[in-house]
């Protein structure tokens, strides 16, 4: 029987390919592309709209057209289910993975007897100079390992439980239904939280002096939240704020490379 691997995002997706190539397998790998740790949930499974939606207000590529990947993939997701082959969803320790997963149990709830998983945590990053080491949330996902490190974890892929299917099942049901803007993953629980508490940590960061938001955004990257803060949502909550003129902007809105920042309530020096 065939073997199709789930990973959350690209990057993880790339990474475990070349680890599969490294052990000569030629098995498929869906890679499932959602931070599932913001933005709206309660309607997702009915249909594409409510991600395509957020998604679109917060990308800077204007080109992109999320209904159609959110329909691609909810295409790709109903051919697996109705398939034979069995799943191994790769995971760590985010709430952006532990979201995927929940939800990928929640799908294949009926056919408990296809799902496998490998569980990663800051145990299995070997490099040393990884900033996720210096998390006091120890948080770190699955696009953050290297294929020598996927490889090595090859072996370990294991069946879920019926019994952790139907809880990590119900799990993803009760975020839904909560439906917060931001979900923070602390203590094997998951708890809400909101935009603006990005917001406070940026303005705390400026001052009257321009500085450049690559700076900031990484800040707010690293911060103790409970997830993962990508550049796609730090550079989204910037332009938000200069959009409510809380703070000041210039260079270009999309782009980190010429973009600064400071605060709107005192002089920019120049």
């Amino acid at each position: 029987m065939s073997t199709i691997h789930l990973t959350n995002g690209d990057v993880a997706a790339e990474s475990l390919r070349a680890a599969l190539r490294k052990a000569g397998r030629d098995e498929r790998v869906q890679a499932l592309r959602d931070d599932l740790a913001v933005g709206p949930l309660r309607g997702i499974d009915d249909g594409p709209d409510v991600r395509a939606d957020f998604w679109d207000r917060v990308s800077a590529d204007t080109k992109r057209d999320f209904m159609r990947e959110f329909r691609e993939q909810a295409a790709s997701l109903d051919k697996i289910l109705h398939d034979e082959a069995h799943l191994v969803i790769w995971h760590a320790e985010s709430a952006a993975d532990q979201l995927m997963l929940r939800r990928v149990c929640y799908y294949f709830r009926n056919s408990p007897q296809r799902l496998n998983e490998v569980r990663l945590s800051i145990r299995d990053l070997t490099d040393p100079g990884a900033w996720a080491h210096s998390r006091k949330d120890r948080a770190t996902s699955v696009g953050m390992f290297a294929p020598d490190v996927l490889h090595a974890r090859l072996p370990d892929a294991a069946p879920i439980s019926v019994l952790r299917i139907s809880r990590l099942a119900l799990e993803w049901q009760e975020v839904k239904h909560v439906n917060g803007e931001t979900r923070r993953w602390r203590d094997n629980t998951f708890m809400s939280g909101s935009f603006a508490e990005l917001d406070a940590l940026i303005l705390d960061q400026l001052c009257g002096d321009w500085q450049p938001a690559a700076r900031v955004a990484a800040e707010l990257m690293a911060a103790e939240l409970g997830y993962l803060v990508s550049d796609n949502i730090a550079l989204w909550r910037l332009r938000e704020l200069a959009s409510t003129r809380r703070i000041k902007l210039r260079g270009n809105q999309n782009a980190w490379r010429t973009l600064e920042v400071c605060a709107a309530l005192a002089p920019c020096a120049h």
